[in-house]
Parts: C-alpha cells; sequence; structure tokens
C-alpha cells in the first residue's frame, strides 16, 4: 500500500529535492497535500504533477491565482495560514516540514499532534519551541525524523549503541565561504559573496547562516532537543570538503561518522522510505577521488554567531527564541543591503541583551507564547537596527 505524503514548503530547496525521490518510485508515495507560501503556477503544476488532493498557499492574496489554475482537476485549493495548517492536518502517513521561519510551528506541531512521522527541516520548530514541540510530539506518539544533513548523520550514527553509552556528539560545518578570510577581510563581504556557498545549494537565508555559522548554532540547540542531550555533549567541527556529516563518540572510545555526498537527496530519502532505504540519484562517494578529509575548530573571534547560539543554549528557555528571530531580521537587513555582514552577530547580540535586560526570556508554553516572544524579539532588533549599522559605518 502507498505511503501517502504530505509536503509543507514544495516548492522551496527541500521540497523540491523530496519531489525529485518522489518521482523516482511513483507507485510507492501517494500525495495527499501540497503547500507554499505564494508561488501559486509552480505549486498548481506540482498538484498536478503529483495527484495531490489538496493544495494551499500561505499569503491569501494568491488563492485566486492557485484556484485558477487548478480548475478541472478535481484538486481542492485553500489559502491563509489556517489553510496550511488543514494541509498538515490531513490524514497523510508522512510529513515533510519544509517551511521556514517561524510561521512553521503551528503546521508542523499540527502534524506532529495527530501522530504522522514528521521529517523535520525547518530549524525554528525547535530553536523557537523545541520542549514544547517534542513533548507534545512525544505525547501524541508522533515520529520524529531529522531532515538535515548533520542531524540525520548524527540519527543513523546512534545506531551504533546504546543511547547511554553516547559521550557526545559532533556536527560537521563546512566553514562557508569566508573559513579562511582574516577579520579585516570578513568586514568587508558583500551579499553576493555570502550568497555563494563553497558546497550545499541552498536558500537565501540557509547559505548567509552557514556564512557566518549561525546555521551551526542554530542546529546545535536543535540537536539538544532532537537527542536529548546537554551542551557539554554537543560540539562542532569545520570539516570544508563536507563529507562526513556527523559523528557519534561512545564511551569506549569509539567514533561511527555518516558519510555522504553532499546532497540533500540522501538524508531526504533516508526520512522518506524510512525504516528502509531507497534509491537517489545522489552522486556516489569516491574517497579515492577526494583524497584527502580535513578538520579544525571553529574560530570564535572571526565566527561569533556560533558562541552566541551557544549562550542561547546554556541559557535555555526564551533565548534561543529570541537569537533566531534576531537572527533573522538581521539576515533580511544585511541581503537587503542595511546592515553589514559582522553586524549581524552585533544586531543578534543587543537583542539578546535587551531581553535579558527585560526578564523576556522565560520558557514559552505555547505555540502563542513562543510566536510571541518571537515578535517582541522582531520588534526590538528592529529598534536596535539603526545603532548596530551606525556602529560598523
Amino acid at each position: 500500500m502507498p505511503r501517502s505524503v504530505t509536503l509543507l514548503g514544495a516548492t522551496g530547496s527541500i521540497g523540491s529535492s523530496t519531489v525529485d525521490l518522489l518521482r523516482q518510485e511513483p507507485a510507492r508515495y501517494r500525495i495527499e497535500a501540497l503547500t507554499a507560501r505564494r508561488n501559486a503556477a509552480a505549486l498548481a503544476h506540482l498538484a498536478r504533477e503529483l495527484g495531490a488532493r489538496f493544495a494551499a498557499v500561505a499569503e491569501p492574496d494568491a488563492y485566486k491565482e492557485l484556484k485558477s489554475a487548478l480548475s478541472g482537476s478535481g484538486i481542492e485549493a485553500g489559502a491563509g495560514p489556517a489553510a496550511v495548517v488543514e494541509a498538515a492536518q490531513r490524514p497523510a502517513d508522512w510529513v515533510m516540514a519544509a517551511i521556514t521561519g517561524a510561521t512553521s510551528l503551528k503546521p508542523t506541531l499540527a502534524a506532529a499532534e495527530r501522530g504522522a512521522t514528521v521529517a523535520l527541516a525547518n530549524k525554528e520548530c525547535l530553536v523557537c519551541a523545541g520542549a514544547l514541540f517534542m513533548s507534545r510530539a512525544a505525547a501524541a506518539g508522533a515520529t520524529v525524523l531529522p531532515v538535515d544533513s548533520e542531524h540525520n548523520a548524527i540519527f543513523q550514527a546512534l545506531g551504533a549503541g546504546r543511547r547511554e553509552d553516547v559521550r557526545r556528539i559532533v556536527l560537521t560545518a563546512s566553514g562557508g565561504p569566508f573559513r579562511t578570510y582574516t577579520l579585516e577581510a570578513i568586514r568587508r563581504v558583500t551579499v553576493e559573496q555570502a550568497l555563494k556557498h563553497p558546497t550545499w545549494s541552498m536558500g537565501p537565508k540557509v547559505t548567509i547562516d552557514s556564512a557566518t555559522l549561525m546555521n551551526k548554532g542554530l542546529e546545535l540547540i536543535e540537536a539538544h532537543h532532537l537527542f536529548a542531550l546537554g551542551p557539554d555533549a554537543l560540539d562542532v567541527v569545520v570539516h570544508p570538503q563536507s563529507v562526513v556529516h556527523g559523528l557519534v563518540e561512545f564511551r569506549d572510545g569509539s567514533v561511527v561518522a555518516q558519510l555522504g555526498s553532499p546532497d540533500m537527496r540522501i538524508p531526504i530519502s533516508h526520512c522518506l522510505a524510512w525504516p528502509v532505504r531507497m534509491g537517489t540519484p545522489a552522486a556516489r562517494l569516491d574517497l579515492a577521488r577526494i583524497a584527502s578529509l580535513t578538520f579544525e575548530e571553529p574560530d570564535l573571534l572571526r565566527f561569533p554567531a556560533l558562541a552566541l547560539a551557544r549562550r542561547a543554549l546554556a541559557a535555555g528557555g526564551a533565548a534561543p527564541t529570541v537569537l533566531n528571530a534576531a537572527n533573522e531580521i538581521a539576515v533580511r537587513e544585511f541581503v537587503a543591503g542595511r546592515l553589514g555582514f559582522t553586524s549581524i552577530p552585533a544586531l543578534v547580540e543587543a537583542t539578546l541583551d535587551a531581553a535579558d535586560r527585560q526578564s523576556a526570556l522565560g520558557e514559552p508554553q505555547s505555540v502563542e507564547d513562543a510566536l510571541a516572544i518571537d515578535h517582541n524579539a522582531r520588534r526590538t532588533a528592529g529598534d536596535l537596527l539603526p545603532e548596530i549599522a551606525a556602529m560598523a559605518s
């Protein structure tokens, strides 16, 4: 019997890679629902091709275009945040959660709360409300599978031993495009330079986060919730070749690593077919051709965003929520040309400090709490923006 699938964020990078895998084995999967933010034409095309039963755009003003594009297909159309939640609540066995931003929290939690298998590809659910999300998922009997290449690598490597025998896990980072830059050179980087990742092809937000190493900091916070490990058992190593995606060290000194070509279809396929495996068109790993794999410590002086994420993880409560919200504002302003590259972590740090002074770092107890904290942090970051931008000029 085919596995029923819903894709939240079907037209993005992760969604597109998932669709590519679904095309490989069409008899194995049935598409229940697809969502996109506002690209109605692309969403309608996918819905028709894959035979989806429901398609929804998050932006209400894209509804008319979607409805028209689906006319005569028999596919239901919806629009607005409630329609995206409806897509998540529809009876699919497996849900790809690939919506970026804090708006992903409600629909992803809706899928988890009905006990679905949730392939988690967004960071915000665990960064903004990790304790809440994982406890609700566990209470509903949901299965949460990590899609990020690093977390998926850890998930695979953990199968080599008992959880109580794990000493630490290590996430790898490519180091981004500025790994070898001096601090002075980093201060002068442009948006165009920051958007050129050396190994991965990703959306602009994740690409900028990889350049600052904030991406790896957010992944540490996610790993804390996914694998129930404290900050002292979580580590990062820079690995420019992006072949080793994650390592698990056990109490006897054994270290088990997962390796693979830098192709997101590999971790996505692991989640899509789990607990079995499926073939993918990804390039096979040829270690002889690669010849050497190198590793180095991350430099927190040149890349302070990673240290800020560690600070937020240690503080707990709403600190990661504030960190994520401020970073989204900072990245948006950098891409728009209104903030320098090194001012991204500066704005995040100033926002964290402000929230701490305001005693606004209590643990969110509900989705509404998390979204309110996120909203307030964005407002604070916006208020601090002129000051931080002026300091760098």
